[in-house]
């Protein structure tokens, strides 16, 4: 592949992801997208409790919509050429090969994004970024235990439209907080080291004291 081509790509990713984290921080004229998916998350989840858990998911409520949506554009056509009337607006819809490439781009960067975390947490190179794991899974954990998987599902989304924002918004206050956390993360490790060492050292004085003695 050429440069030109590696250019374009790498662009097409990058506005991709200007595009994800537009709607995630609700600015650059796409608050109304972020307003909308926020809107049918919660929809559905209020459906989900009203008939019943399981009953009533965010996908069934996308089906109905579309299966909605559907059958009254079928029968407007069908009444137009009956009519004579002119066919429903609907544009032609094409996926572009190049929106194809850029969501693979960036689902891989994903992955790989992904596997360089497991790694560096794995060999113990980079300890803010497992504890700010442990605490996402012991998070997720406690989630898991008190509710269904739907319920987290749904508190995912809207953790997600909201999270980001808030952040944004206070991020010097937060920033504050968490340094402060890690500091005592810091210090906590450091007396656990500690700790360890001496009681490592002692027991190894103590086995060898025993394999002295006849």
């Amino acid at each position: 592949m050429d440069a030109p081509k590696i250019t374009a790509a790498a662009a097409g990713t990058c506005v991709v992801q200007g595009f994800v984290w537009d709607v995630l921080l609700w600015r650059r004229g796409r608050a109304d997208v972020s307003a909308c998916l926020l809107a049918a998350t919660v929809s559905a989840w209020l459906l989900s409790l009203f008939y019943g858990v399981g009953c009533y998911s965010l996908l069934s409520l996308a089906s109905d919509v579309l299966l909605l949506l559907l059958t009254v554009l079928f029968l407007w056509a069908k009444a137009a050429r009956l009519l004579n009337r002119p066919l429903p607006p609907v544009p032609e819809m094409r996926v572009p090969r190049q929106a194809v490439d850029e969501a693979a781009a960036l689902l891989r960067d994903a992955l790989d994004a992904g596997a360089s975390a497991f790694n560096d947490i794995a060999l113990g190179r980079d300890s803010t970024l497992f504890y700010q794991v442990c605490l996402c899974l012991w998070i997720i954990s406690i989630a898991g235990s008190v509710t269904d998987f739907h319920t987290v599902c749904y508190a995912s989304i809207v953790a997600a439209l909201t999270m980001p924002a808030l952040y944004h918004k206070y991020q010097g206050c937060v920033d504050t907080y968490m340094r402060f956390a890690y500091m005592n993360l810091r210090m906590y490790e450091m007396v656990y080291e500690r700790l360890s060492m001496k009681c490592f050292l002692r027991v190894r004085d103590w086995v060898m004291e025993i394999l002295k003695d006849p």
